[in-house]
This record gives structure tokens, C-alpha cells and sequence, in this order.
């Protein structure tokens, strides 16, 4: 029995692509970056705020999946699975970097600047756009939502939020599938 693959609809296999990468075939690695960069690159800035950054942080993680797609194993998980965690890792190693870079001491106008700056709104996000999603949001199950925030804005792995609410991580993982698709459906 064949293993299961996250092939796209058109037919795209990551795996299959990962395991190219491997053999140091660069179309490969093309293939997935044209196919999955405009998303990945939307992950990278979430965590990091900052497109500029995002796209530092995109190459360094394709330079990573290049170099460690031997790593990748089927029977593990999905490859487009394997690729989001690398660009989702090295997003929260940056911001994680930058937390520990803020200015201290007697400058707190520039922490405050620092922080003011983080939230602000993203450029690429229209504001009718951020007010849809607040109001999908807001219409999904508390214990959806709070998964999907956990992950998505947060950066929580699936076993880290199951372990913080004491749930089983199947039950996590099929509600933030669930409220993924629910946010789909409404933003639709």
C-alpha cells in the first residue's frame, strides 16, 4: 500500500519533491519555492512582523530545506507539513533573537517604540480584510479559536498546545483543522 501524500490538487507531490531536493536536484526545491513562498512568506511575517525580515527569514529556511531534506521522512508526516515547520521554527528563532536584541535600561521610550511598532497593523493586510477575519474569528468555538491562535499567532506546536489546555493532541490538531476550514468557508 502506497504511503498517503500531501499531492495537491493539480497533482503537486511535496514529498516527492523533498526527496529531489535531497538527491541536490534544484528544480525541486523552484518548484516548491514558486508553489509555496507567497504562503510561507505570510507565516514568516505573522511571527516576525516584519516583511523585510519575513523575506531574510524565508531564504534562510529554504536554504534549510535544501540542506536537511534528507532529513524529511514520509511515514512522519506530509511534506508540505515538514516545509511549513522549518519556515515556521526559523521564524520564531528570529523573533525570539530580536526579544533578546530590545534595548534595556534607561531607554524604555525606545522598548515602547520597539513594541508600538510590532503591532502595528501589516501593510499587506487591508483593513477591511482585518476586520472579516476578527469577525470570522469571533464567530468560531471558543476552544477552535483559541487552537488556531495559539498556533498560527503564537507559534505553539500542536503537542505544546495539548500539553498547556490538557487535551489529547489528535483532538487539537482536528480542531484547528476544523476551525481552519470553518475560517475558510467564511472568509469566503
Amino acid at each position: 500500500m502506497p504511503s498517503p501524500t500531501s499531492s495537491s490538487p493539480d497533482g503537486f507531490d511535496y514529498e516527492s519533491a523533498l526527496e529531489a531536493c535531497a538527491r541536490g536536484e534544484r528544480y525541486a526545491l523552484r518548484a516548491i519555492y514558486e508553489r509555496e513562498s507567497r504562503w510561507l512568506l505570510g507565516v514568516a511575517q505573522r511571527i516576525v512582523r516584519d516583511r523585510d525580515t519575513a523575506h531574510d527569514v524565508l531564504q534562510e529556511a529554504f536554504l534549510q530545506v535544501w540542506q536537511r531534506a534528507s532529513t524529511y521522512q514520509r511515514a512522519l508526516g506530509s511534506g508540505r507539513g515538514w516545509i511549513y515547520t522549518v519556515v515556521r521554527h526559523r521564524a520564531l528563532d528570529e523573533a525570539r533573537r530580536v526579544q533578546r536584541e530590545l534595548p534595556m535600561g534607561d531607554d524604555l521610550e525606545a522598548v515602547a517604540d520597539a513594541r508600538a511598532a510590532q503591532d502595528e497593523p501589516s501593510p499587506d493586510l487591508p483593513q477591511a480584510d482585518a476586520a472579516a477575519l476578527d469577525r470570522c474569528l469571533g464567530a468560531l468555538e471558543e476552544r477552535k479559536r483559541d487552537c488556531i491562535v495559539r498556533a498560527f499567532v503564537e507559534g505553539y506546536t500542536h503537542e505544546q498546545i495539548a500539553r498547556e489546555i490538557a487535551t489529547p493532541v489528535g483532538t487539537v490538531k482536528s480542531w484547528i483543522r476544523r476551525g481552519l476550514l470553518a475560517l475558510k468557508e467564511c472568509l469566503s
